[in-house]
């Protein structure tokens, strides 16, 4: 018998770009083979588009120009050989090469307040999900801003375009067969910002007035070009021009001032669009410069035979400018006749003062010196004689316990006699254990005063103390006693006492006080420490701890005293405690803004609003929705708690007005209204049009159902729409019918059900913990059925 014949080059499936030639070969081994193909099981000839060849062994099908309808699993059969493959056609997002340079290269360009819209044209294979991003951050529709999407083109519409728009974009075109981001640039330039403030006065006199500022913080889009400097006389409401300074310069001089008469200064910011708000001053007076004020009398530092050294504060009174320094004076004790210490002003405020004749009483002064002269001289000081200083001081008078507890012992008494301590600069204490010889100081420092008290002591023990006088010369002779400290208290861990009194949350209205009383119990006498948010207290904040209670204070609450409170108890024994209470300030809400109603989802109407200004204050805001039928109806609530600045109201009646109001709420009152002004109605539902598609009469195009684009999971909030979409194929068009849980949602009037020529789409209005599950989508048609399932959380709003 003759060979069978027999395939030596199968079909292999072929991915091609529409619009793109495309070619099935297969090579037999006989030349006699006719063979026959065959497209989704239906027979092929050549026609317009197809052509079928055979060159020897070699089989061929040949598409010039690929189209959607193309797709499909080819068949060659010949004999007792069979082989298939596929075509599968690829249609990603295009856009046209021209446009797409020029909005890579040129940014989009726009002045403040002027209506914006970016048009992208695109082709592809239908759906194609349009999405566009600033900053990373995907956009949605507001009150100025909305995004459009057509099956041939999307579109950012921005109504009054502000300086904020700018940045860069990104709009990702997406569909079953690729994608495409294209990046753009948008901006939007405008006046300047006023210059940053506040304005600093350099200087004032009767002649003239320096101001300063700073460069705005926002240029508007345009380089600076000059700023415009005006005054305003106090009492008078005309502004007068004083001129112009470059960019460059940010200081300004006038001499366009009256002597004793006060005036404002304002500044503006210009650019090539104009001149920014202006930035004013407080209040300025062109007086005359004033000379310091008188300083303290100078104090003695030292003094031997050859030098005193004196020193000295700055006086209250500075004048109209900066001290620059002090011109220092000395006189004979008992004499009228002032001698400069100094010709040159001295910037330091200590001076070591020498030319002195040893053994002779001065006395000295000082005057400070600015930029209008030298001020008064300062009162003189206490006379001291220049020569060494040669004699210690004497014993220190009636030492003796004050009090003493068990870990501490106060002492207090007495100057040395007058002729031994005239010349006393300080004192210094020492203790001694009574099982340990040595000496030890207790302060570091001199002490200024007759009482110092020793503290960590032990308990039940006895100890020796002594006190010393110091002068030039060093200490003098010590006065000793003995003291004995008291046995200890009974340890008591540090607690809070907290009762029915003391709140977990307080809620506290704007300008009223915050008074809250911590009781507590602890021995020894814990230190105590306050804090805000884990940090110190705010210095409007007022501690008083006495009596076993810790109280807080501050007097008029603000809306950044709204907080996590603690106070921390520790006591020696390293024991810690401490009692957390929060903090919330609050007020009446301001009004919502501007309503704005918009018919989404057909026969509802949705109310969006600006938010309340309490929003950014009020954790614990919410909204409430009325509605009336007619200018003088009653109001009715339609919707309440709501934590989102949208509500969808769905029971409209056509032909009806409906007039809306929203109000914000919190646990103190309800604010005022916002209403909508002109009436709402629903329109009349237009015929629909059937789109028949058109036959391709050369291919059988009956395709069972299948997802272009499946359901994918959403994690929504209480109360917010939840909109749920798939992409469906086949032929003929499928029937979609949706579940949630196995129940049919066809004829539930909370879910709306949507399919525009395959793009299937389901609404939920006002989403609650009801509507949490499954959902599962249902394609059918006479070839068959398909499914697509996805899962719907519910978050709270907490």
């Amino acid at each position: 018998s003759a060979p069978r014949c027999h395939l030596n080059k199968h079909l292999i499936d072929v991915r091609v770009l529409k619009g793109e030639p495309a070619e099935l070969t297969c090579t037999v081994s006989k030349h006699d083979v006719t063979g026959t193909w065959f497209k989704d099981g239906l027979k092929l000839t050549s026609m317009d588009g197809i052509c079928l060849e055979k060159e020897g062994l070699v089989h061929k099908l040949i598409i010039n120009k690929v189209e959607d309808i193309h797709a499909g699993k080819y068949r060659f059969e010949g004999g007792d050989i069979k082989t298939e493959a596929s075509i599968f056609v690829e249609d990603p997002p295009q856009v046209d090469k021209v446009l797409l340079k020029n909005l890579l290269s040129v940014p989009t360009v726009a002045k403040a307040g002027e209506k914006v819209k970016v048009k992208i044209p695109f082709e592809g294979r239908l759906p194609v999900r349009a999405t566009w991003l600033k900053d990373k951050m995907e956009l949605m529709d507001d009150a100025r801003i909305r995004v459009d999407k057509t099956e041939t083109f999307t579109m950012l519409s921005i109504s009054s375009s502000e300086r904020k728009d700018c940045g860069d974009y990104k709009v990702r075109l997406k569909n079953d067969s690729g994608v495409l981001e294209i990046n753009l640039k948008l901006v939007v330039i405008d006046k300047p910002q006023p210059p940053a403030g506040p304005i600093k006065i350099v200087e004032s006199s009767a002649n003239d007035i320096t101001i300063q500022w700073n460069p705005p913080k926002d240029d508007g889009g345009k380089p600076v070009q000059s700023y415009i400097v005006e005054r305003q006389q106090v009492g008078k409401s005309e502004w007068v021009t004083l001129g112009e300074t470059p960019r460059s310069c940010t200081t300004f001089t006038t001499n366009k001032v009256e002597q004793d008469v006060s005036y404002y200064f304002r500044v503006r910011a210009v650019n090539a669009e104009g001149a920014s708000d202006g930035l004013e001053s407080e209040e300025v007076k062109a007086v005359s410069k004033a000379s310091p004020g008188a300083p303290d009398p100078p104090e003695i530092v030292s003094a031997s035979k050859d030098t005193i050294t004196i020193s000295w504060k700055t006086p209250h009174k500075t004048g109209s400018s900066r001290i620059v320094g002090y011109i220092i004076q000395k006189r004979k004790a008992g004499t009228t006749t002032w001698l400069s210490v100094n010709n040159v002003p001295i910037a330091d405020k200590k001076l070591k003062i020498t030319s002195l004749k040893k053994g002779l009483q001065y006395e000295f002064r000082v005057a400070a010196v600015n930029a209008a002269g030298t001020g008064d001289a300062s009162e003189p000081s206490q006379p001291v004689f220049a020569r060494d200083s040669t004699k210690s001081p004497g014993p220190v008078q009636d030492l003796k316990v004050s009090s003493n507890n068990s870990t501490s012992v106060t002492l207090t008494w007495k100057r040395p006699d007058a002729k031994d301590g005239s010349d006393v600069k300080g004192y210094e204490v020492e203790i001694r254990s009574s099982n340990n010889l040595n000496w030890t100081k207790c302060n570091a420092l001199p002490i200024e005063v007759t009482t110092y008290t020793v503290k960590g002591l032990h308990a039940k023990e006895r100890y020796f103390l002594r006190v010393r006088a110091l002068n030039d010369s060093g200490p003098g002779e010590a006065t000793e006693l003995e003291a004995f400290t008291e046995a200890a208290a009974p340890v008591v861990p540090p607690r809070f006492l907290i009762d029915n009194t003391v709140k977990s949350s307080l809620v506290i209205k704007a300008g009223n006080a915050i008074r809250v009383n911590i009781p507590f119990e602890a021995s020894p006498d814990p230190v105590v420490t306050w804090f805000k948010d884990g940090l110190p207290l705010p210095d409007r904040s007022t501690i008083d701890t006495k009596d076993d209670t810790t109280q807080l204070l501050i007097g008029a609450a603000e809306f950044t005293d709204t907080g996590t409170y603690t106070v921390e108890l520790q006591n020696g024994l390293g024991k810690r405690e401490t009692f957390s209470f929060q903090v919330q300030v609050t007020d009446i809400p301001q009004s919502p803004g501007p309503i704005q109603l918009q018919e989404k989802v057909p026969n509802t109407v949705t109310v969006t609003w600006e938010p309340s200004a309490s929003e950014k204050w009020e954790s614990n805001l919410y909204y409430t929705v009325l509605k009336r039928e007619s200018q003088k109806g009653m109001w009715h609530v339609v919707g309440d708690l709501i934590y989102t600045n949208k509500f969808t109201f769905t029971k409209l009646i056509p032909g009806r007005d409906y007039y809306f109001r929203v109000v914000a709420k919190n646990n103190l009152g309800t604010s005022g209204p916002s209403e909508t002004v002109q009436p709402w109605r629903i329109q009349k539902a237009k015929a629909e049009h059937q789109v028949k598609p058109q036959k391709y009469k050369g291919v059988n195009q009956n395709q069972p159902p299948r997802f272009l684009v499946p359901l994918k999971p959403h994690v929504v909030t209480t109360g917010s729409e939840c909109h749920m979409s798939c992409a469906v194929g086949g032929h003929p068009a499928p029937k979609v019918t949706w579940y949630k849980n196995s129940k049919d949602l066809s004829n539930d009037p909370s879910y709306f059900c949507t399919n525009d020529f395959g793009v299937c789409s389901l609404v939920i209005l006002g989403v609650t913990k009801h509507d949490e599950g499954e959902y599962v989508v249902e394609a059918t048609n006479d070839l068959g059925h398909a499914f697509s399932k996805a899962f719907l959380a519910i978050k709270g709003n907490n």
